[in-house]
């Protein structure tokens, strides 16, 4: 069995472009709304779950499961891995950044969430 990297499935990609996408385009909404602290706001709601997507991938990937109870025990590891990432950040940034943005920053944070679920539905290649 051949080990994939991480980030080379079509699906994680289409995840993370989306991602991505949402993330800036929060950012120039926030921006004329509210200047450079809700752009920055909403690029760090996108980072949330940018990075988060990336540790499922990796955790999966390194897992390596080669059964179907492997396979589902291996996406429980995945899952809490970016749980466990989500709130770190999510404490970091609101802890931290002192002229955070809120709306902008839940916003965009709530968005992506989203779509992890969603991109990974489109089964288009």
């Amino acid at each position: 069995m051949s080990a994939q990297a991480p980030l080379s499935t079509l699906a994680i990609r289409r995840v993370l472009r989306w991602q991505a996408i949402v993330t800036v385009a929060g950012a120039v909404v926030a921006w004329p709304w509210g200047g450079g602290h809700a752009a920055l706001s909403a690029v760090l709601g996108g980072i949330v779950n940018i990075a988060a997507v990336v540790v499922f991938a990796v955790v999966y990937a390194v897992s390596r499961p080669a059964t179907p109870g492997g396979t589902v025990a291996a996406l429980f590891r995945a899952e809490a891995s970016k749980i466990l990432v989500i709130v770190a950040q999510l404490w970091l940034v609101l802890a931290n950044y002192k002229d955070l943005v809120a709306v902008a920053f839940f916003a965009t944070f709530v968005v992506t969430v989203l779509l992890f679920r969603l991109a990974l539905l489109d089964r288009r290649t």
